[in-house]
């Protein structure tokens, strides 16, 4: 048996779309199951669609997402180069081979030649309306032009394609991993281009050879190249390579949050949240596309998310480390119908991973954010502070926000709180309160022992809790929320609690 295999192989057409991590996370966890070899293959051979920057972005974002490269462009390996661009005169060797035998053919349909051939189709309502065995009798290809016309035409440096001769009436059956059986005849087929006037492969042909080349014996991609898939059959038969044909699986799409149509950047946009792992600047227009990284989404919880968008543990357990994921993970469970993207489950699987997270780490990542907003806070004060707010974050971005009174005192506060908690009595409360701690020694102003005493006080002058806890959280966090009140208070210590109040009470009452 085979050593597995796979590889993800994005073009650097623009950022790496969610989809496309997920094809890579998938992969990777199918050689990882099986022990086998995960490879990084670029795609470049549309050089008219290359964006400066892309290549990078995939390679910055596979690392964020922790999907690690066993062979690829940095990692270096003995198939290499694994940049197609870098390819050209391996692609050239093969495409020759199919021109030798027959397989493949030389054409020099110009543009509007291409065009004028489609529209008389279109006009004559003809149900093919394409370059196959039908049509090429009437185009400038080696079927209607002698070996020397042909030959000429690339001596005097005239443009041409090669395609591929799609053979006579020929049943193709595959068996896909995820969808089962597919049949198609050839007679459905295009003679799709192998080869450009550029002197650069088409896909079609450029994956087929460096898949072949590189030992490939599972292809999982997006189901948007099933379409493709008896092309590919067709071409291995034609190199002769059927015996080291790869299995195929192909993915279900990710849809809209309606579910109606393939998720896409509009849809982020006009629902306000990422599709790419990470933010995007576009290189033309500066147009900046925003990233889960940058919106406080943790890397584990990101793939957690995108690895259940199609695929379902036998357990139906969610919260997966990637040990588990390796482990579980079977590419035949896969789902054939589209995965409906839920921004909402989304911030539910990075609240979780937040909340599980251990309160030391958790305060390195927050570090920086809270070095910008308050400059010198101790990182020992932010890991005990995370401990009280994590379970309010959705995102490592709303600290910060949910935290903020533990770093400075409130300069404002909520007025609809305190129109419904401050009442005629309750400067005179507090008063009683701020007298009452400040008698309390500091090794004693821990979160029980104020507990303890606060609620005896108000026990034993008979007063409402609400009455005496909610204004005093108010002038404490200037909110009326937060983690529990004595916390805070042990927190930030005798010294600022005592100077709140006294701000609080003399502050609101100027309101």
């Amino acid at each position: 048996m085979r050593k597995v295999r796979v590889r993800f192989a994005p073009s650097p057409t623009g950022p790496l779309h969610i989809g496309g991590v997920r094809t890579a996370l998938y992969n990777y966890l199918f050689a990882k199951k099986y022990n086998g070899d995960f490879i990084l293959r670029i795609e470049d051979t549309d050089q008219t669609r290359y964006v400066e920057g892309a290549e990078d972005y995939i390679m910055q974002s596979l690392k964020w997402c922790g999907i690690s490269v066993d062979e690829g462009i940095n990692e270096g390996g003995k198939y290499g180069p694994y940049k197609q661009s870098e390819r050209k005169d391996i692609y050239k060797k093969y495409i020759q081979i199919l021109l030798d035998n027959g397989s493949a053919y030389y054409a020099f349909d110009t543009p509007e030649e291409l065009d004028a051939m489609r529209k008389r189709l279109e006009e004559e309502k003809s149900s093919v309306r394409q370059y196959n065995r039908f049509t090429r009798g009437q185009m400038k290809n080696s079927f209607t032009l002698s070996e020397k016309e042909v030959s000429d035409k690339i001596n005097a440096g005239e443009p041409y394609v090669i395609r591929f001769n799609i053979p006579e009436n020929e049943n193709i059956t595959v068996k896909d991993i995820i969808r089962g059986e597919v049949n198609v005849n050839s007679s459905q087929l295009d003679d799709k281009v192998l080869f450009k006037s550029d002197g650069l492969p088409t896909y079609h042909l450029a994956n087929i050879v460096d898949d072949y080349l590189m030992g490939i014996t599972h292809v999982i991609r997006g189901e948007e190249w099933l379409p493709s898939l008896p092309l590919h059959v067709l071409l291995y038969k034609s190199f002769g390579w059927e015996n080291n044909m790869p299995e195929f699986a192909h993915l279900p799409l990710l849809l809209k949050p309606d579910g109606k149509g393939k998720l896409s950047k509009r849809d982020g946009d006009r629902l306000g949240f990422p599709v790419f792992p990470l933010e995007w600047k576009d290189p033309e227009t500066g147009e900046i596309a925003s990233g889960y990284r940058e919106n406080g989404y943790l890397p584990e919880a990101f793939i957690n998310m995108l690895a259940l968008l199609g695929w379902t543990p036998e357990d139906d357990n969610e919260i997966l480390s990637v040990e588990q994921m390796i482990k579980e993970f079977d590419i035949s469970k896969v789902h054939k119908a589209g995965a409906r993207f839920s921004p909402e489950k989304a911030k539910w699987f990075n609240k979780q991973y937040i909340i599980k997270m251990p309160n030391d780490k958790l305060a390195a990542l927050l570090l920086p954010e809270v070095e910008k907003k308050f400059p010198g806070t101790d990182i020992l004060y932010i890991e005990k502070v995370a401990g009280m707010v994590k379970e309010r974050m959705n995102f490592l971005s709303d600290f910060c926000d949910q935290a903020s009174f533990f770093f400075e005192t409130p300069e404002s506060y909520n007025p609809k709180v305190v129109k419904k908690r401050w009442k005629e009595d309750t400067p005179e409360t507090l008063s009683n309160i701020f007298n009452l701690l400040k008698d309390v020694p500091l090794h004693k102003f821990t979160s029980e022992y104020l507990e303890n005493s606060v609620k005896a006080y108000i026990e034993k002058n008979e007063l409402n809790f609400g009455k005496v806890l909610n204004p005093l959280r108010l002038v404490l966090t200037g909110t009326g929320g937060g983690p529990h009140l004595f916390d805070i208070m042990e927190a930030v210590g005798k010294e600022e609690t005592l100077l709140r109040i006294e701000k609080g009470i003399n502050e609101i009452k100027k309101t």
